[in-house]
């Protein structure tokens, strides 16, 4: 089934997950809103899409940085009307240390992208998403409190907490807010955590793509 007027705004799409979910629902003919910060990643995106049949337009830019993120908001809403889907896969995951040598800078940009622009952002998208009586997906992660992820873990589930906060705030006036589960998957973010580990095991990007969208929408 396909429906071209549904819009998926997705932040952190040009890799990964957030790839995988762009590609799977450009196919079945939604548009798609790419936002990364890295141009060469988003044009390669839009290639894939494009040729698969799709159609999507690159908003190359930071998420932490407010005043971008608020004419993104202001745009969506004058052209679009609103937002079908927000998949929040933005994330900085900071290199693995004990919890007493944990960098200082990496931790403030791990509570500045996973943290404080997450409430940032759930401010601005939540009026485009009851807009359209959308829903916004976020991916939880296990690994918090695991020895070496201080950075990753205590940021990524902060994240969790404000928006299952989100969740039960909104429960019966909208937006709908899901937490996913992924498998692990072969992304450059796991690369780096786990060099070495045999990725043949991993699910793919895809299909883990595909299986989220078919529970959650």
């Amino acid at each position: 089934m396909t429906d071209a007027s549904k819009i998926a705004l997705i932040t952190g799409a040009s890799r990964g997950l957030g790839a995988a979910l762009a590609e799977t629902l450009a196919a079945k003919g939604w548009h798609i809103l790419a936002v990364a910060r890295t141009t060469g990643a988003l044009e390669e995106l839009d290639d894939r899409i494009r040729k698969a049949g799709g159609s999507a337009t690159l908003a190359p830019m930071d998420v932490g940085q407010p005043e971008p993120m608020m004419k993104l908001a202001e745009a969506v809403a004058g052209r679009w009307g609103g937002l079908d889907l927000w998949a929040h896969c933005a994330v900085h995951a900071a290199p693995l240390a004990p919890a007493g040598h944990v960098d200082a800078k990496d931790f403030q940009k791990s509570v500045d992208l996973n943290v404080v622009a997450t409430r940032g952002l759930i401010t601005l998208f939540e009026p485009l998403l009851r807009m359209r009586d959308g829903t916004a997906l976020f991916f939880g992660d296990a690994r918090a409190g695991q020895k070496f992820f201080g950075s990753y873990g205590a940021t990524k589930a902060a994240q969790i907490a404000l928006a299952q906060s989100w969740q039960a705030e909104n429960e019966n006036v909208g937006p709908r807010v899901v937490i996913a589960h992924p498998a692990p998957m072969p992304t450059a973010t796991r690369a780096r955590f786990f060099p070495g580990e045999d990725r043949s095991e991993l699910t793919s990007c895809r299909s883990e793509a595909e299986r989220i969208l078919r529970e959650t929408l």
